[in-house]
């Protein structure tokens, strides 16, 4: 009886470890990262941060290798990889604090995100499509002090849960449909102003075919509903509204459009 006590026991320790690690690379779990809910209207500053970071290097890859309309050349970054690799070096060495504001914790993932997301690309280029890439989303990939966090952890386990639904229009997963990468890095002096300008771009795209009564609209506003808040009660209508040209009647009818995984390259 107690050896099948042990093994119970046993059983049960692997099963949770198992579940954690399934939890933490699904982005349920942010590994200890520190995650500052914007409690206010943000605001783009450099103060009341321990450290100001410099994303000069990943402002210079993006002003080379992607174009106005957000697609990327990702031949040029793979000739440039050691750069690439040098700014994730240097982010990597930079482990997030409390003591960081939530404007340089906001940039910092934002820009981590989508450099990791070009290195993945980079290291499995060419492909059509992220999603051809093994646990693309799951699978512990970007280095962070002595933490090794996935993609997806970044966005849900770290991002998510700092309650600034602009981040959706911010992060890039290297596909047609996504919000665009824009050529700049984030910074906490522009953060703001960076948030704004990408939500507002992405709601009036072809990504969207917004319209009073019949609104068909990206299927990020399917998966992330709950993210996307007015006044602090879900409100995907009321969200597009505060930035999109058309107004959506308030009981329309919303559909959702189907997504384009391929990838965003340039031509």
């Amino acid at each position: 009886m107690k050896t099948l006590f042990n093994i119970a026991t046993v059983l049960f320790v692997i099963f949770t470890m198992q579940s954690c690690n399934l939890l933490s690379a699904a982005g349920v779990s942010s590994q200890g990262q520190p995650t500052k809910e914007v409690k206010t209207e943000l605001t783009s500053t450099t103060a009341n941060s321990a450290v100001n970071l410099d994303h000069t290097q990943w402002d210079k890859l993006l002003k080379k290798y992607v174009n106005n309309a957000g697609l990327v050349d990702y031949k040029g970054f793979k000739n440039d990889k050691a750069k690439l690799d040098d700014y994730l070096k240097m982010l990597s060495e930079k482990n997030p604090a409390d003591d960081w504001s939530v404007q340089e914790l906001l940039a910092y993932y934002i820009n981590l995100y989508n450099a990791a997301t070009v290195k993945l690309i980079v290291e499995n280029y060419p492909t059509k499509s992220i999603k051809d890439i093994d646990g693309a989303w799951t699978k512990g990939r970007v280095t962070v002090g002595n933490k090794e966090l996935s993609l997806g952890g970044i966005e849900n386990g770290i991002l998510r849960k700092m309650n600034e639904p602009r981040i959706h229009f911010a992060i890039n997963c290297a596909s047609i449909s996504c919000p665009k990468l824009i050529n700049e890095a984030y910074t906490a002096a522009k953060i703001n102003e960076q948030l704004d300008r990408a939500v507002k771009e992405f709601i009036n795209s072809d990504k969207n075919d917004i319209s009073a009564s019949n609104p068909k609209i990206s299927s990020i506003f399917d998966w992330y509903q709950k993210d996307f808040k007015v006044d602090g009660k879900q409100n995907v209508i009321g969200f597009i509204n505060q930035y999109s040209k058309t107004k959506i009647n308030t009981g329309a009818t919303i559909a959702y459009k189907d997504y384009n995984w391929d990838l965003n390259e340039q031509k």
